[in-house]
């Protein structure tokens, strides 16, 4: 389940492209508090701090006790804008929360096992998302969700409504949306077997 973990923000920071510039060549990095009907709070933090705070098994998904000017806000990160080539963050948005009530939030999902059927058979099982939405307490979000691929066979399809997920924790989206699924090598089979044939009856000729 979730973490906790404490980060501390500056306010204040001048708005506008070359102020963000000039924040992010000094390692911090420009963001927005906002949630719960309050107003939103321009703020930074530093890059270090953010990493830090961030490292636990939660991830991105860890509950955060955020201080901004003397305050403390409960708070979890709502999005993080990222460079387009050098992929570190750019931007960051934290939404406060209630901790009594029920949020949405994306959580890494990973195969586990191995799927000997469908390895016996030439195939491997493909992953379709590397995510998915689920709605819970903050404190209930889990760090990720494991599916167990040991018992697929070649015929197998995992969808959103096969997820076996804690108790209080409920996925968001189409039941029918396609988790994993199967690909078998039936085609170059094939193929392999057509050209063994006409390899075959070159010879014979």
């Amino acid at each position: 389940m979730s973490n906790t973990a404490t980060l501390s923000a500056e306010t204040g920071r001048q708005t506008g492209s070359p102020s963000s510039r000039r924040l992010r060549a000094a390692d911090q990095i420009p963001g927005v508090l906002y949630g719960l009907g309050m107003e939103p709070v321009i703020l930074s933090v530093a890059r270090r701090d953010l990493r830090v705070a961030l490292s636990g098994p939660a991830g991105a998904n860890t509950i955060l006790n955020l201080t901004v000017g003397g305050s403390s806000y409960n708070a979890v990160v709502k999005e993080m804008q990222r460079h387009p080539v050098r992929r570190n963050v750019s931007h960051i948005d934290f939404v406060q929360i209630d901790l009594s009530e029920e949020i949405t939030m994306h959580v890494p999902v990973h195969l586990t096992g191995v799927a000997k059927a469908v390895v016996a058979a030439g195939g491997l099982v493909d992953p379709a998302v590397d995510s998915i939405e689920v709605r819970t307490t903050p404190a209930n979000v889990p760090n990720e969700i494991l599916i167990d691929i040991t018992d697929l066979t070649s015929e197998s399809v995992i969808h959103l409504s096969d997820l076996k997920l804690p108790a209080g924790v409920v996925a968001v989206g189409d039941p029918d949306m396609l988790i994993a699924t199967v690909l078998t090598s039936r085609g170059a089979a094939a193929s392999a077997t057509e050209v063994a044939g006409e390899a075959a009856a070159e010879t014979a000729s």
